[in-house]
């Protein structure tokens, strides 16, 4: 199996805070934790991690960032033919504070305004597509070019390109926040309005659709039933990235032809045992630690 990740790739600097801190204070901090970042981009090192036949398609500044983020993949053997070195932009930055105490995170992201790929044309044909939408016009080509491929959208934010991207995928695998905004139905606490959301995205969405719900799982359709997944617990310390590994895990069991609810349960279980760990990539867990955890949750 062929994968090509194409969409956003940043390099993220990660400092952990036992609280958020107060507006106009200074404030000294013992760590910070440095790799590269971005959903398809990290969907694409963890498929290279876990030994997949694996491309990656985006841009980065021809800079020490880009060169740190060319590098990552690199050495897991992401192919980065693809992955273009821009002398005109400067690598997309994230700046994320991890309040450990909760597991949540603040991110500032900055990318320049006008940054985006050239086109390009594949020297190989791809069996599966996973994008983010950042690159817009290139990822709609290709899934005009490529109709026989499985194709995955990591739908985060309802942008106009991402709603028409996830109208045209295999799978839509979307956030909460993608959920509610598109239907424009908020989910209740307990989640007993989740079919009325599911419903609602279906007369939109025509494809296989599957929400995620953070700590409380995922929303998904099997055999004409609308189920919850929950997702393992796990104390969270930092929630940089997980929904990102979750498509990384979902792509790697689709590619491998897993049983639906068994690639929904991967995924959940790699996006649980990331928020355990401070930063992104480097909260992938390893394929061993996958199979130690998914047996232990049978």
């Amino acid at each position: 199996m062929k994968i090509l990740c194409i969409g956003h790739a940043a390099y993220d600097i990660t400092i952990p805070v036992d609280e958020y801190p107060e507006e106009n204070t200074k404030n000294r901090v013992h760590d910070r934790i440095e790799c590269g970042g971005g959903p398809s981009a990290t969907a694409a090192y963890l498929l290279g991690k876990w030994n997949m036949d694996t491309t990656f398609a985006g841009i980065v500044g021809k800079d020490l960032y880009g060169k740190k983020i060319k590098n990552e993949f690199d050495m897991i053997g992401v192919n980065t033919k693809y992955l273009e070195m821009s002398e005109e932009h400067t690598t997309t930055s994230s700046f994320i504070l991890a309040n450990t105490s909760i597991g949540s995170r603040t991110v500032f992201t900055y990318r320049p305004s006008d940054m985006k790929m050239k086109e390009f044309s594949l020297d190989f044909e791809p069996d599966i597509i996973l994008m983010d939408g950042q690159e817009y016009e290139m990822s709609k080509k290709l899934l005009e070019k490529y109709p026989k491929a499985i194709s995955i959208i990591d739908a985060g934010r309802s942008r106009k390109e991402i709603v028409e991207l996830s109208k045209m995928v295999t799978y839509l695998v979307c956030s909460k926040e993608f959920a509610e905004n598109v239907s424009e139905i908020k989910f209740n606490s307990d989640y007993s309005n989740a079919s009325d959301v599911y419903t609602k995205l279906e007369t939109i969405f025509h494809n296989n659709i599957v929400v995620t719900l953070e700590a409380a799982g995922c929303l998904y359709k099997l055999k004409g039933e609308i189920k919850i997944m929950p997702s393992i617990k796990l104390k969270a310390v930092d929630s940089t990235g997980a929904g990102d590994i979750f498509h990384g895990a979902f792509t790697y069991g689709i590619a491998n032809n897993f049983d639906f609810e068994k690639v929904l349960k991967l995924s959940n279980i790699a996006g649980a045992i990331s928020v355990s760990r401070i930063g992104t990539r480097v909260s992938i867990p390893t394929l061993e630690e996958m199979e130690e955890v998914y047996n232990a949750f049978k």
